[in-house]
């Protein structure tokens, strides 16, 4: 793992140093990542945006309908994504700066999916709008409308994996569940059912531990420690999963914040369980 300030920056923004790009000749395009949560209907919008920030919706624009056979948070269909990426305004070769009012919850599925659809240098303000206003810096009242580009995507240019995979990284590898952990540990829910759990053989690694409380990631080295401590090592695949396709890019971004590259299962629990033949593990341990 690399804990060099070169690595971070390549993947994590300060405001300070998304400020001094944006007073460079070329300035990054900003996304806004403002959405309605659809399971506690918070609304992340503030009214406030980072200069030139255009508006994205991450349960709309960067996911397609759930699908019990895809699950709830598929990865959007390409053509979709392709016309969205033009309204954005996003050109080949152009730096991506995401932020979010959510600890990077969703603008980290942003940063995966533009990485999928052939995006190079896709990066995440580090701590989102409330890091950007406690430094001082200036917010504009309404987003950008950028002029539409003419941008053709390739998507499949990030790892990912399904669940005939999952076995490869609990034979070869980790695979870490960013779920809370009580969600990994699983247990009966009210109306009976319960497919709740762990995928077997995964390690819980929720990914609110790589955060600090007031938002931000935590140091690099601290981050280089936690995934040491789950077990992650130098040349060892790394799979990630969570409920939906959500957590697991946030903790795909942690990884790659110390130079651990790692693959993600976009169906993630939300697939896995609508298969009743596939096992489901519950309590504490892998």
């Amino acid at each position: 793992m690399r804990t060099d300030h070169e690595t971070r920056s390549k993947v994590l923004l300060t405001p300070a140093e998304l400020w001094a790009m944006l007073q460079s000749p070329q300035p990054p395009r900003v996304l806004a990542v403002q959405s309605i949560n659809p399971y506690t209907g918070t609304n992340s919008r503030t009214g406030a945006w980072v200069p030139g920030a255009v508006d994205v919706d991450a349960y709309c624009e960067l996911a397609a309908p759930a699908r019990p056979d895809l699950g709830q948070r598929p990865l959007p269909e390409p053509e979709m994504l392709q016309a969205n990426m033009r309204r954005w305004g996003l050109t080949p070769g152009q730096t991506v700066v995401l932020y979010d009012n959510d600890r990077a919850m969703t603008a980290a599925r942003g940063w995966w999916v533009l990485k999928w659809a052939g995006m190079q240098d896709v990066r995440v303000l580090d701590g989102g709008l409330p890091a950007w206003q406690a430094a001082g810096l200036p917010v504009a009242q309404i987003a950008e409308t950028p002029q539409p580009s003419d941008i053709n995507i390739k998507t499949g240019m990030m790892a990912q994996f399904d669940a005939e995979s999952v076995s490869d990284f609990v034979r070869d590898g980790m695979l870490l569940d960013a779920r809370i952990r009580p969600n990994y540990i699983g247990g009966p829910v009210e109306g009976g059912d319960p497919r709740r759990g762990h995928i077997p053989g995964a390690v819980s690694a929720p990914t609110l531990d790589t955060l600090t409380d007031p938002g931000p990631f935590a140091d690099s080295a601290t981050l280089a420690e936690l995934f040491r401590g789950l077990g992650i090592t130098d040349g060892r695949p790394v799979g990630v999963y969570c409920g939906a396709g959500m957590s697991a890019a946030h903790t795909v971004l942690a990884l790659a914040a110390v130079g651990v590259q790692a693959a993600m299962y976009p169906g993630s629990w939300s697939q896995w369980v609508n298969d009743p033949a596939r096992p489901v593990q519950r309590g504490p341990h892998p």
